[in-house]
């Protein structure tokens, strides 16, 4: 056993309630077998990362969860009740930005609580604090078409934030963006994540990305997919997001993932 695999096996159980449970979930496409009797948890106000290679179902298992697809088997548990479908209790950021191009940074921010009939004072004061908090106050007017890719899915991730789901499911959300604004989403995802009590459930093809930002990552392995292992980085995370991508243990732990995941990447 190697030194990173001990520390996995020495790390304290997580002592937090769950906020959502896979049980026993299978899906397939036709003949296809994308996910056989899959089963995790996600600790609430954490954020965990589903890893893996190109078609393990890491997206498929999202959109089961957002209840956007059914699963052949098994159940899916948000704070004690059973998904049967879309519900406010989950918010999904999407990786191509979903924004309404007729509709300004303001209203395409508060439009998930317009359709649940929030009043309009009170939907645009809201919307107003989250475009602040990811970093764009001063383009509330602005359009869609105006802003910059990085711009664009900070807009996306306010409108999941504003509609005060417990349960925020990004996918890919930071893949359209260069390295630059990817790092800085980074940094301002673990404030969030701090700040917000939220479940983040995040998809990334990313080894050094889903370390970074994860109190967990599940590793994913190919059709059928099913879970390999669990991962919960824990030391670094405390030095300061400056200090993280130069510890030891955050080094030893993207090597370790990607020994373990370069056989199954085609």
């Amino acid at each position: 056993m190697s030194q990173t695999e001990k520390a996995f096996a020495d790390a304290a159980p997580l002592d937090q309630e769950i906020a959502v449970s896979v049980r026993g979930i299978s899906k397939n496409y036709g003949a296809v077998e994308a996910l056989r009797d899959m089963s995790l948890e996600f600790p609430r106000g954490q954020l965990t990362s589903l890893l893996g290679p190109s078609g393990c179902g890491k997206t498929t298992l999202l959109k089961i969860i957002a209840g956007l697809l059914k699963p052949d088997t098994g159940e899916i548990i948000v704070n004690g009740k059973t998904v049967t479908g879309p519900g406010p209790n989950r918010a999904f950021v999407f990786q191509d930005f979903a924004l309404l191009p007729w509709a300004n940074v303001l209203r395409n921010v508060a439009f998930g609580l317009e359709l649940r009939g929030v009043p309009k004072s009170e939907r645009e004061d809201k919307a107003e604090k989250y475009i602040k908090n990811v970093g764009l106050a001063g383009f509330e007017g602005s359009f869609p078409h105006e802003l910059s890719g990085g711009m664009r899915q900070r807009v996306g991730l306010a409108r999941a934030l504003s509609v005060d789901s417990q349960v925020l499911l990004l996918d890919e959300p930071f893949s359209a963006v260069d390295e630059q604004t990817r790092r800085k989403f980074q940094e301002d995802l673990l404030a969030l994540v701090a700040n917000e009590n939220k479940t983040f459930i995040f998809v990334t093809h990313s080894i050094e990305e889903a370390v970074y930002v994860s109190d967990q990552v599940a590793i994913l392995l190919p059709r059928p997919s099913r879970v390999s292992e669990i991962i919960r980085p824990s030391s670094f995370r405390t030095k300061g997001v400056e200090n993280i991508r130069r510890d030891p243990e955050y080094l030893d732990i993207v090597d370790e993932i990607w020994s373990s995941l370069r056989n199954y990447v085609e």
